[in-house]
């Protein structure tokens, strides 16, 4: 009953991206992302410019939220995959960009959880947090549209992140209590 429910909910969400997928700029769009969410590389690259900008608060920020995508990449990557091992989706499109395909399982999505919790912890007393979001949104969704992963891995990827990232703030705040 519960697979038959993912299993539709997959479905539906995948076939919503059908009339974007061939859009020649949603198709760099995405594929970009993709390729940016590689290895939590995007979270770096925001860590660092967010460090570049100057005071401890910032360098703070930037190194807990290195750190931390580091430790959610093991957590994910390597715990939970493998204690799940869900199949990736069946392969059913000619990529039309580069794209790396992933060794691990699908369940949870590890560009979504690195996503979510570094733009949970980078947000963190920054402007700039409404970018490190939307950032999250189309890295995690970018998944779902160049097939690497199911909805529902991406759904759950988002879950992990938010809250990995909420255990990091409370764990090593950016502000010490005196």
């Amino acid at each position: 009953m519960l697979r038959d429910l993912i299993k539709t909910f997959d479905d539906r969400v995948d076939a919503s991206f059908d009339a974007l997928r061939g859009n020649r700029i949603a198709d760099r769009t995405f594929y970009t992302a993709s390729e940016l969410g590689d290895f939590g590389l995007l979270w770096v690259i925001f860590g660092l410019l967010r460090a570049l900008r100057g005071g401890k608060l910032n360098e703070r920020a930037a190194v807990r939220a290195i750190i931390a995508t580091g430790v959610e990449s093991f957590i994910v990557n390597i715990i939970l995959k493998s204690i799940f091992g869900r199949g990736r989706p069946v392969r059913e499109i000619e990529h039309p960009l580069p794209i790396r395909q992933p060794l691990t399982s699908s369940f949870p999505s590890g560009h979504a959880t690195a996503a979510f919790c570094g733009a949970m912890l980078l947000s963190d007393e920054d402007p700039l947090a409404g970018l490190y979001f939307a950032s999250a949104i189309v890295v995690a969704l970018s998944r779902i549209y160049v097939k690497i992963h199911h909805a529902s891995d991406v759904a759950a990827g988002i879950v992990v992140g938010l809250s990995l990232g909420a255990i990091a703030k409370r764990l090593f705040p950016l502000r010490r209590a005196h």
